[in-house]
């Protein structure tokens, strides 16, 4: 299973570095130099291994320049490439409240009663924070907030939510998708 441990999002400069927006806790060794990344690049066009060149943090972000990338036309034409990894290359983390999202894909939902729910097919990185994911037993796909206040219990095993009214609801434009 692959997963995401950064996004391109824009050149800067004219020399070909990449704004990569981070979605690993370790980016000094993701992105370390000489490191390989695999890159799933944009718009359908397959897949590509890069090797760092360089990496440096810039206004919250990670600035790199990849072996190959040279000015700002390469850099432009590899916008929404995601840089991925094999699930197998990560430890499961010891500490009982942070999980990474391959771990919460497959995992059951139900509500505080024990009403089954569905099953989290992914975790969504917004803007605004995590969502879960969730398809129900009917093939919908529902969006739940994952913060403690909807998401009171998350094991690997088993996620519990308690939803404000409405969340659920196929007929409410918040709950169905």
């Amino acid at each position: 299973m692959d997963l995401v441990v950064g996004r391109v999002v824009k050149s800067h400069g004219i020399r070909g570095e990449l704004v990569v927006d981070v979605r690993t806790d370790e980016p000094e060794l993701r992105f370390a130099r000489g490191s390989v990344l695999r890159g799933r690049l944009p718009r359908g066009g397959g897949e590509r291994g890069f090797t760092v060149t360089a990496a440096r943090e810039h206004s919250g972000r990670l600035l790199v320049s990849l072996e190959g990338v040279a000015g700002r036309d390469a850099a432009d034409a590899l916008r929404g490439t995601l840089f991925l990894i094999d699930s197998s290359e990560v430890e499961p983390s010891d500490d009982p409240d942070e999980f990474y999202d391959h771990e919460l894909e497959g995992v059951p939902v139900q509500l505080t009663d024990g009403t089954e729910v569905g099953v989290v097919e992914s975790v969504l990185h917004m803007p605004g924070g995590e969502l879960l994911s969730v398809r129900t037993p009917d093939r919908r796909e529902v969006l739940i907030p994952f913060v403690r206040q909807i998401v009171p219990t998350v094991t690997r095993e088993l996620i519990v939510i308690d939803p404000p009214e409405g969340l659920l609801d196929p007929d409410s434009a918040d709950g169905a998708q």
